[in-house]
């Protein structure tokens, strides 16, 4: 293969190399597979290209064609066969243009949109173009480190935290790499090189210059990576968060860096994990309800997720008035104020606050407010370390009041965007046995949340059953276990069933009582409920879960504790949480948090579900896979040694002397081997084995030597004592006589001479030499590069042909022939 073809291949794998930083943008690897594809076409279609010696604009324009096929593949339109068409071209503009509205919508790690997606191939894709022309065709590779710098921009540009370090020596590998290739393709083409003793060397022994040259740039890119570890800063980096104490609260699915997911999934289970204080709240409000920070209102069969808020910041406008909206007009509010402190633990980009604010100050950074799902988000902010305020209103309504909202109509908006559901024949059934006879939607409502009770069969658990062959809803429905989440998601299913708008809402419970008027929440409080929608009086909460499993519950006059038996001692006061009553609240308020109470989202700790076990199995297997590889040498060296030895294994100890008179074919008290043939292969097999043994331990094999003579040398250097001393020169007597005598040695036992010898060189080897020796044999890794030379040359003379061949077609030889 061409120095060109060569240095293309490797600049599509540098560039893979330089795309690692993305590892940190996507929760999951499909964009990896994407980028693959997509740098394998065009890293192909550079090399046949330049097989057919195509000029350098054509090569340009073969991978640039190359690179569209793909996307056209992987994202298709479907109005075109793999050839791009008009449509497909306008579908990349959409493409493009949601990734501009995921940017602003999500934060990272980003889901797999296919915009994001579209546009991490199409970067990538251009980025190796790039640096293939770089490097190939303008012999500039040092110039390819700038676009290669531009992708780990992208994390520093929109990273939330510190960027991970990782993906920085990942790039710097590929950087190295690709210059290093560069240096050897131009040394290859000036012939052979020399030492400064005048011996020639192969093109990868390094001179001393060039050696030190690569010490010192890999030196220079360790500096730059450890640096930042020794160096103390202000608001903490590297340093600082592997010598933190508290933990953050990871999310479930992948999400890190102390976000939540907000995925109401109807399946898994949850691992619990030390209790980590979240936040801190101070109201003014009595018995106050539920933080919340998101909602999920897109359901599919596995459960609730949720579609990116969208809304104005805080700085263009007033925040919605409930107080004038009609959605509520029939409900009555009181206003209260709430001071809110976020702890490090809690980093995520929905900042938790209560249902219907009507100001919010002090939050420092870019924040947004959806006053449709009522949350509060930043695609550049985070919760961490924030302190703000909080003006609301709690609406107060009776279930008197809610029996008198009206049903929506069939073409409302509302109805049309939150009643939607899979088909499930059994939930349709079990709703509509539940909803027989009620006339009201309060009614029917309080029909389904009732059944969700201990009289029904119903527990809490953080551990799930089999759902065998039943759809995850069906099997909770029947197995009556599970935690938060699934209680959330199901009423929210089947309320919707109903012909009733509904989703699943996201956030803490209360917390615990702190000095009167403070509340401490830790992730044992996270948590999600129902809020279902009612004509005239907006998104009413109904939460369904077992409070006796949730810490800090808080229950209402509307949706009261149904496992509740015994009548409360006390009564609270009207003006307490919306409409609520402590017939449920008082108790679980006022204990502490327990082990046993914490809550099931995924801030509580990490999930541990079907997906998340194939995760773990499968990082098991590439770890064990990876070990594999690098065990692959030594595992070669081992069967090759033992392939050797079983060749040389002989008879006793004996050296035979052709010149002692004896009868024909022995000698007197000595075995003598007739097969003067296999004679010579066994000694041939032992002095590889030696060649090899000497190589592995640094040891200077010269060609040229004869074989006695490099045994002479071996023992000087290697500083062999009397047995292995011996034994090498046994091996290069036989070796000798198997070359050059009419008759070879004949009973020896080479392969304790081989054992020896090998135990000799160890002993005056150190400990980095014995190491490599085994781990990383250099006569194997020699082996194998002498074999990919000769098969890049094969390859090489392979291709030559079918270019002499291709060219037999060319039009314009054609057209002279026909002159």
């Amino acid at each position: 293969m061409t120095g060109r073809r060569r240095l293309g291949l490797v600049a599509a794998g540098a560039t893979l190399l330089a795309a690692a930083p993305l590892a940190t943008i996507f929760d999951k690897w499909t964009w990896l597979l994407q980028v693959i594809l997509t740098v394998a076409m065009i890293a192909g279609a550079g090399v046949l290209t330049r097989t057919l010696r195509f000029p350098s604009w054509a090569q340009a324009l073969g991978m640039v064609v190359a690179m569209v096929v793909t996307l056209t593949w992987i994202f298709p339109s479907g109005h075109e066969l793999l050839v791009p068409t008009p449509a497909t071209i306008a579908h990349f503009g959409e493409l493009i243009q949601q990734a501009g509205q995921d940017t602003r919508s999500y934060a990272v790690p980003v889901p797999d949109r296919d915009g994001l997606l579209f546009v991490a191939a199409l970067g990538i894709g251009v980025v190796a173009i790039v640096v293939d022309l770089l490097t190939a065709v303008f012999r500039r590779p040092a110039l390819a480190g700038l676009p290669m710098l531009a992708i780990y921009s992208i994390p520093v540009a929109v990273y939330l935290d510190s960027v991970p370090v990782t993906p920085f020596i990942v790039g710097a590998c590929g950087y190295l790499w690709l210059l290093v290739a560069d240096n050897v393709d131009r040394v290859r083409r000036f012939g052979r090189r020399f030492t400064g003793d005048g011996r020639d060397v192969d093109v990868w022994e390094p001179s001393p210059l060039a050696a030190a040259g690569r010490r010192l740039g890999v030196v220079g890119v360790l500096v730059a990576v450890l640096l930042p570890l020794a160096v103390p800063t202000v608001t903490g980096g590297l340093l600082s968060q592997l010598t933190q104490n508290g933990p953050g609260i990871g999310g479930g699915n992948g999400t890190g860096n102390g976000k939540i997911n907000l995925f109401a999934s109807l399946s898994g289970q949850l691992t619990q994990n030390s209790t980590v204080s979240l936040l801190k709240v101070t109201t003014n409000e009595k018995d106050p309800f539920y933080l919340r920070f998101g909602v999920a209102d897109q359901l599919t069969p596995e459960g609730f997720g949720n579609q990116a808020p969208n809304g104005n910041t805080l700085n263009r406008g007033s925040l919605p008035d409930p107080r004038r909206e009609g959605a509520t007009g029939q409900t009555t509010f009181a206003q209260y104020h709430a001071e809110v402190e976020v702890t490090d633990a809690l980093r995520q980009s929905m900042a938790p606050l209560y249902s219907y604010p009507v100001g919010i100050s002090d939050l420092t950074g870019s924040w947004a407010y959806d006053g449709n799902q009522q949350v509060l988000y930043s695609n550049r902010s985070t919760t961490s370390k924030q302190k703000y305020s909080i003006d609301y209103l709690r609406p107060q309504y009776t279930p008197d009041e809610l029996r008198t909202a009206q049903e929506l109509g069939q073409n409302d908006p509302i109805r049309r965007a939150y009643t939607s559901v899979p088909a499930n024949t059994y939930v349709d059934t079990q709703v509509a046995k539940l909803t027989r006879g009620k006339t009201t939607d309060y009614d029917k409502i309080r029909a389904i949340y009732d059944s969700f009770s201990k009289k029904y069969g119903f527990s809490y658990s953080l551990s799930t059953q089999s759902t065998g062959n039943l759809s995850e809803i069906e099997a909770f429905l029947k197995n009556k276990v599970g935690y938060c989440q699934q209680y959330a998601a199901a009423m929210a299913w089947m309320v919707r069933a109903a012909g009733i708008p509904a989703r699943v809402a996201f956030g803490f419970t209360r917390g615990t009582a702190e000095d009167g008027d403070t509340f401490v929440i830790t992730n044992r409080n996270a948590h999600a409920w129902t809020e279902v929608y009612l004509q005239g009086f907006g998104w009413v909460p109904f939460d369904a879960t077992p409070s006796a499993g949730v810490a800090g519950a808080s229950r209402s006059d509307w949706a009261p504790d149904v496992d509740r038996t015994t009548a409360p001692a006390t009564t609270a006061p009207t003006a307490a949480a919306p409409g609520s009553s402590t017939t449920a609240s008082a108790a679980p308020n006022q204990r502490p948090d327990k082990a046993g109470d914490n809550t099931d989202l995924t801030a509580a700790g990490p999930v541990s579900t079907d997906e998340d076990n194939w995760t773990g199995l499968l990082i098991g297997g590439l770890i064990a896979t990876l070990i594999a590889l690098l065990l692959v040498p030594a595992l070669r060296r081992v069967l090759l040694r033992r392939q050797r030895h079983s060749a040389t294994t002989g008879p006793p100890p004996a050296v035979i002397d052709p010149s002692t008179p004896g009868p024909a074919g022995t000698i007197t008290g000595i075995t003598v081997t007739t097969e003067t043939v296999r004679a010579r292969e066994d000694a041939h097999a032992a002095w590889d084995e030696l060649i090899d043994t000497m190589v592995d331990f640094q040891i200077t094999v010269d060609p040229t030597e004869t074989p006695r003579l490099t045994a002479q040398r071996l023992v000087r250097e290697a500083v062999l004592t009397e047995e292995p001393a011996g034994a090498a020169e046994l091996l290069g007597t036989a070796e000798e006589r198997a070359r050059y005598a009419r008759q070879p040695m004949q009973g020896a036992e080479l392969t304790a001479a081989l054992r020896q010898v090998r135990a000799g060189m160890s002993r005056s080897a150190n400990t980095r030499v014995r190491l490599r020796a085994a781990l990383f044999p250099p006569s194997i890794l020699l082996s194998w590069r002498l074999g990919l030379a000769e098969a890049g040359t094969r390859a090489a003379e392979l291709s030559g042909r079918f270019g002499e061949w291709v060219t037999r077609f060319n039009p314009r030889r054609l057209v002279n022939r026909a002159r």
